[in-house]
């Protein structure tokens, strides 16, 4: 009997030990699966180091993003370029050689600046890319355009991981300064040999969010045109009713072209097969004059943005424009700060082989495509001016337009659709 108990005893401390060993596993097997479940993707991991990097103007740290897309480049096995610009500025490439590097190359274009933020707005720090629960990453850059940039990249590790390769060489590439007009940026950089060494058949650049369905793809850009209106007249007392005043010239000028603003905003609200990119759109940005409140001042000045479709007549509204200046009065002079002239658009038909390839790679992923011309200026501008088609194109639909704006944001699951939209795109035109 004692034997027994003494059995059983050593029996059930041994099934104890079991137990306690078995759920010790169990629960470290539970720890290991949740750990699982909250390891974040390396694409929005990347994403957001590259969104904490404070790329705004007026000082932008393109020194750290250039370490960043060096060390980036030697993670996916890529080679990494630095081009020298003028002021100290640099184009950084990373180059996935293809099969047959003599085939013209397709640069995925992405530039490296983003404006400038105002912190009080904002419900995070706009360098932070902070993650709220639902998966909405806040930063500056995150729809305009860094998202886009490490798109192409994870796109590319997809791609090299699954053991693809393709006949054409991608050039990731990176530019300074395209938000303040790219004058030390791509347009240097399209004069370099090391871009005519590239060989760019075609090119893939940005495009802008969609709270709807579609995505939209660019096919050409709206021109830009930055001028400064001087009104001279007479100065004098604060007190006196003076003939030929500055002030009355520049209400002119101000009055005509808001007038034209207001039917072009008529025009496009009336017509629902038109988009933003398809009208003229103004507004009056600047405004300076004066000394104090009672000296009528001897000249006033006003800038405007003005965009115009590559589907207008260019001329006849830049003459236009001339007329109306010279109808505000004597002596009123225009300065141009940036105005292009640009026509080219990128054919969207069967014509195109670039765009039949990135069509057909939408179409088989289930996306709906928006064609539109785009309402701002981009880089692209540069390269189709060389004749290089380029389509613009940032895969954010359901997502409301945030670009420049506080708060902007993106969600990482859109973001990581995206990424698998690219690995259908680079593989469909990497072997045109």
């Amino acid at each position: 009997m004692l034997r027994r108990r003494t059995f059983l005893l050593v029996r059930n401390l041994h099934l104890l030990q079991f137990s306690k060993k078995t759920l010790a596993r169990l629960n470290s097997n539970k720890t290991s699966i949740m750990t699982s479940a909250n390891v974040e993707d390396i694409a929005v991991t990347r994403f957001r180091e590259y969104l904490r990097i404070n790329t705004s103007h007026p000082n932008p740290d393109y020194a750290q993003a250039s370490s960043f897309y060096s060390k980036y480049a030697g993670e996916l096995d890529l080679t990494y370029t630095q081009v020298k610009l003028p002021q100290n500025r640099t184009a950084d490439l990373i180059t996935w050689e293809g099969l047959e590097p003599s085939l013209p190359s397709i640069m995925l274009y992405s530039h490296t600046d983003v404006v400038p933020t105002f912190p009080e707005h904002w419900k995070y720090d706009p360098f932070s890319a902070h993650k709220e629960d639902n998966g909405d990453i806040y930063a500056r850059g995150s729809q305009d355009m860094k998202c886009v940039g490490i798109q192409y990249l994870e796109a590319i590790r997809k791609l090299k991981t699954g053991g693809q390769r393709f006949k054409r060489t991608f050039h990731v590439t990176f530019c300074p300064d395209e938000e303040i007009g790219g004058q030390t940026g791509m347009i240097e950089f399209v004069k370099t040999k090391e871009f005519e060494k590239m060989n760019v058949g075609f090119a893939l650049d940005e495009g802008l969010a969609n709270p709807g369905d579609e995505l939209r793809v660019f096919y050409g850009e709206r021109n830009v045109w930055w001028l400064e209106v001087t009104c001279p007249g007479s100065p004098g007392h604060g007190s006196s009713f003076l003939t030929n005043t500055a002030a009355e010239k520049v209400q002119k000028i101000i009055n005509t072209l808001l007038s034209f603003r207001a039917e072009q905003e008529k025009k496009l609200q009336e017509d629902s097969s038109l988009a933003l990119g398809d009208v003229v759109s103004v507004n009056l940005t600047m405004l300076k004059g004066g000394v104090q409140y009672n000296v009528v001042p001897d000249h006033m000045i006003a800038g405007f943005d003005i965009r115009v479709p590559p589907t207008a007549d260019l001329i006849e509204f830049d003459n236009r424009v001339t007329r109306w200046c010279q109808e505000a009065g004597s002596g009123v002079t225009i300065k141009y700060h940036h105005k292009t002239m640009d026509y080219k658009i990128t054919v969207l038909n069967q014509s195109n082989p670039w765009w039949v390839a990135f069509e057909g790679a939408c179409s088989k992923a289930g996306v709906k495509l928006k064609k539109e011309i785009f309402p701002a200026g981009t880089d692209g501008r540069s390269l189709r001016k060389k004749d290089i088609p380029v389509l613009g194109f940032s895969p954010m639909n359901h997502t409301e337009v945030l670009l420049h704006d506080h708060n902007e944001h993106l969600n990482e699951g859109t973001f990581l659709r995206g990424v698998d939209l690219y690995t259908h795109i680079l593989a469909a035109v990497a072997n045109v």
